[in-house]
């Protein structure tokens, strides 16, 4: 049996390869606090998801959780399954905010909802896995902080390189 990839599969292996290496080289920044992140391979996701539509913005998503978890050796650790959630969560949110009219809701709108959702993937998880008890929501401030400032930056980062650096593909139409 031979496979043979087609252009759409090395398009999302490409993007999917962005988006592990901004997630490793995250992993080498100091953090102040434990969970918080910029989320840089996120703004490849929100790329992919504006000019190449949901499932793609799925494939690059979750190609990115398991094969960083793998490279930085937390393949099935609790931070892998806190990363999981978050990105399903994130992409469920993805999906349906795509949808709001993009007069009013553009990049960086769609990107602080992906972080919010992200953020609140992962604190559901924690709280019934984890830490099974309600201090644990003692956090939401620190992480609806967090949340908010980086979902700005990487909407901004991400609009940019939409309006100037990534071209759209001949015939897609972003959906």
């Amino acid at each position: 049996m031979e496979i043979h990839p087609s252009a759409d599969d090395r398009r999302i292996a490409r993007l999917a390869t962005a988006a592990i290496v901004l997630t490793v080289a995250e992993a080498a920044i100091p953090l102040p606090l434990p969970g918080v992140k910029p989320g840089l391979g996120n703004i490849v996701i929100l790329i992919v998801l504006l000019r190449w539509g949901w499932r793609d913005a799925v494939w690059v998503g979750l190609l990115r959780v398991f094969a960083s978890s793998l490279l930085l050796g937390q393949l099935f650790a609790p931070g892998f399954f806190l990363s999981l959630a978050g990105s399903l969560t994130s992409l469920a949110t993805l999906g349906v905010t795509k949808h709001l009219p993009r007069r009013w809701f553009g990049p960086v709108s769609l990107s602080v909802f992906a972080a919010f959702a992200h953020i609140g993937g992962q604190l559901a998880l924690a709280r019934v896995w984890l830490v099974p008890h309600d201090g644990v929501f003692y956090l939401v401030p620190v992480f609806a902080a967090a949340a908010t400032l980086f979902g700005l930056i990487n909407g901004l980062v991400a609009a940019r390189l939409l309006r100037d650096r990534i071209p759209a593909p001949a015939g897609a139409s972003g959906q």
